[in-house]
């Protein structure tokens, strides 16, 4: 049987307008899905079993297409993106959260703009069609409360905005994540409901915009936990590198003394990051991309009549960041890094979904 000639956003189309898939489609997009070596080796699919998987992937696909093109999203080919990312990767996590018979803590390493929340609440929808229920956990979720952080900015002045390392309450997150991984009773095979554990959540239009811990959320079954921020699984460097070091925006003796203890309060995250059972990184072809959104979505906010910041202060808010993580420093070395990132996602500049490996 020869494969047809068409796209795969053909082929998708047809399927949402109400056809059935063909055996030819499944084949044309079985070709295509072992074209992209990087992308289906990443998902653990091989020419034994891309038949299997197509044809799953086929049927999850009509069961969630409707719910995936209602979605508020921008700049994202939603059909494309479906296919070649949300769903595979759904379907992988669904296979891990069995494999490891307990809940799954996935994390999420992205930097400002890269679509970490859009990531999170489309999973939401589609592992739920596969049955599993599945809650968010941010970085921000994990903030010292305002007092605590009115206190560490009198020791440290340099703290001016909520973010960097040792602004969380680490102890807290151990906790949390604890107490998910050991909920599942293997025994009965059901999780125990005699003790709701309680996921922190954060306001941060409190205290004018300053932030503060607000009501947790109770749950007592969770299947999968998607745990995204900034700085997730992020690893300390080698200390020297930060005298020697003329990366911008870190250019001042003050910058590098910055970046410095910035480092070093980021082992103190470590063991947060050993609850990981995964990694993934979105990563922009060029992080300086991070600014460029920002600086789009605050005026967008101000276009709709909201507050929003001027570009200066943007400027300098996404700079301070990088003085405290420098990308270039933080998360480059992790997109080559096979023990500790899963799967790395490039995001272009019009937020589209580029290689995936």
């Amino acid at each position: 049987m020869q494969p047809l000639n068409l796209s795969l956003i053909d082929i998708l189309e047809s399927w949402i307008a109400g056809k059935q898939p063909a055996p030819d489609e499944l084949q044309q997009l079985a070709v295509l899905e072992l074209a992209d070596e990087a992308r289906s080796r990443a998902f653990g699919i091989n020419i034994e079993n891309v038949s299997e998987v197509i044809l799953a992937r086929a049927n999850l696909f009509q069961s969630i297409a409707m719910a995936i093109l209602e979605l508020p999203l921008k700049s994202i080919n939603l059909l494309e993106t479906s296919w070649n990312l949300w769903l595979p990767l759904a379907m992988q996590l669904a296979t891990e959260r069995q494999r490891v018979g307990r809940t799954l803590i996935q994390g999420i390493l992205g930097g400002q703009g890269t679509g970490k929340t859009t990531l999170a609440a489309v999973l939401k929808l589609i592992l739920s069609k596969l049955g599993n229920r599945t809650i968010s956990l941010s970085l921000d979720d994990l903030y010292k409360t305002y007092s605590e952080r009115q206190r560490l900015k009198e020791e440290d002045p340099r703290l001016i905005w909520r973010g960097p390392p040792g602004t969380h309450d680490i102890e807290l997150g151990i906790k949390v994540l604890d107490r998910l991984r050991e909920c599942y009773t293997l025994k009965v095979q059901k999780y125990e409901s005699s003790k709701p554990i309680l996921i922190p959540r954060f306001d941060k239009s409190a205290w004018e915009g300053i932030g503060d811990r607000t009501e947790p959320e109770i749950v007592d079954d969770v299947d999968i936990l998607l745990f995204e921020g900034w700085f997730v699984g992020v690893q300390p460097i080698e200390s020297g590198i930060f005298d020697i070091i003329n990366l911008p925006p870190i250019l001042t003796v003050e910058d590098r003394q910055f970046a410095c203890d910035m480092n070093r309060k980021l082992g103190d995250y470590l063991l947060l990051w050993e609850r990981l059972d995964r990694l993934i990184v979105l990563h922009p072809i060029d992080y300086r991309l991070s600014q460029v959104w920002r600086l789009q979505a605050e005026r967008e906010m101000m276009a709709a009549g909201k507050p929003g910041m001027s570009d200066e202060d943007i400027y300098r808010f996404v700079e301070y960041f990088w003085k405290a993580l420098h990308p270039e420093l933080f998360i480059k070395p992790l997109v080559t890094n096979s023990e500790l990132v899963d799967l790395v996602v490039e995001i272009n500049v019009d937020h589209s979904v580029g290689r995936v490996y």
